[in-house]
């Protein structure tokens, strides 16, 4: 569990801050040159390679150790992660990449103090930051200082937060709805399920565009490297944050509702790194934050003991949701009408599709290969006159 607040800092201690957060960047990209330049360089040789560091360089060695080892780690990180995903076949497999704009630096449970009754956080290390006061809804007093295992101090465009990662597990008690729903995501409607009801898009991005606009223009107009351009700079990151914001609080409020009032919630397993490639849908796609709201929805359903499926929407919106006919139709047609009888709107045809095949799931594990062959045997043998109850279905 992370714990954020946001830290009241004087002048000098913004200034030393950064110079914490360029410390821990120059390590991260060393350890990655020191990987890109030997052979068989492990996670134990990054950590041996980041003491080295701190013997080499004065100014790093101001950098308290944990923190350090830290930035070794999220060298570490980015390189298996490479190594995962040729592993997986996943491409493009993303070779690790030098940062040039880093924003936080992570202390692990040394180099600063903490003063949970006062709300107060000391950083102890060589840069000498001081005491800031915490500004936050959160009570640390509710944990032992134990318990909060890492610090990163984060660095936006409104100033600069301490999130605290605490172990601790988050649960809920709620009794049994007896409901269940199927969630189609859309770009006309946020959500569409299997009811019916259609949950309007908020399209904050899109509302504020005008205002980003004007606030760029006044970017191109100021002198580069002159203080004016950077007030200007730091007036589009704060509209930028406040979009962030706007659509982080709505997919939240929006996925603890759904989760809470229900106890089967199936979604659709979208691609979205793939769907943004579309230069005519991408930004509309984005706006909608669908990737925020499905993390979301399954941070709740595992804190409140929900279960959350995601399906593959594969021929989701094809077949009919009553019959199981397939029933061709493109982007632009936006009604289901089959022969049987059925006329609905498109998106509610395949929410009703997504809950359908979530049911057949609950109680399985099923990677997404299984599923796409699950759906594609029920095409077939819908296709073939069955009917979705007769359709067969792989053995579990």
């Amino acid at each position: 569990m992370v714990l954020e607040y946001k830290l009241v800092a004087a002048e000098e201690q913004r200034r030393r801050m950064d110079k914490a957060i360029r410390t821990a960047q120059f390590v991260r990209n060393h350890c990655l040159r020191y990987w890109m330049d030997g052979e068989n360089v492990g996670k134990n040789d990054i950590y041996k390679h980041t003491t080295k560091l701190r013997a080499e360089f004065e100014w790093a060695k101001k950098l308290n150790s944990t923190a350090v080892q830290a930035a070794g780690e999220r060298a570490w990180s980015a390189i298996s992660r490479f190594y995962d995903n040729h592993k997986r076949g996943i491409k493009p497999v993303g070779y690790p990449k030098f940062k040039k704009n880093v924003r936080s630096v992570e202390y692990k449970q040394s180099g600063w103090k903490l003063d949970a009754h006062n709300k107060r956080l000391t950083l102890t290390d060589g840069f000498k930051i001081g005491v800031m006061k915490l500004l936050g809804k959160w009570d640390l007093m509710l944990y032992r200082q134990e318990d909060i295992k890492r610090l990163r101090i984060v660095k936006r465009a409104d100033g600069y937060y301490a999130q605290f990662l605490v172990d601790a597990q988050r649960h809920f008690d709620l009794e049994p709805s007896g409901k269940t729903i199927g969630l189609d995501v859309g770009l006309k409607s946020f959500y569409t399920d299997s009811r019916g009801y259609e949950e309007p898009n908020p399209r904050f991005y899109r509302k504020a565009e005008r205002a980003l606009k004007k606030l760029q223009r006044r970017i191109s107009r100021k002198v580069k490297g002159s203080k004016n351009r950077q007030k200007a700079v730091m007036k589009l990151g704060r509209k930028h944050l406040k979009i962030q914001r706007q659509r982080k609080d709505h997919a939240v409020k929006l996925a603890r509702c759904v989760v809470m009032s229900h106890d089967v919630v199936a979604f659709e397993d979208l691609k979205v790194r793939n769907m943004i490639k579309n230069r005519k849908l991408s930004k509309s796609i984005q706006d909608a934050g669908w990737r925020e709201f499905r993390r979301w929805i399954e941070s709740f359903a595992k804190i409140m003991g929900k279960i959350a499926i995601p399906v593959n929407p594969a021929y989701t919106s094809q077949m009919c949701s009553r019959c199981g006919v397939r029933v061709k139709k493109d982007l632009k047609t936006r009604m289901h009408m089959c022969g049987c009888g059925v006329v609905l709107d498109r998106d509610h045809n395949a929410a009703i599709n997504i809950l359908k095949v979530g049911l057949r799931m609950v109680g399985h594990t099923r990677t997404a290969g299984v599923i796409q062959e699950t759906l594609v045997e029920m095409e077939e043998d819908l296709n073939s006159g069955a009917s979705v109850d007769e359709a067969r279905i792989p053995p579990l």
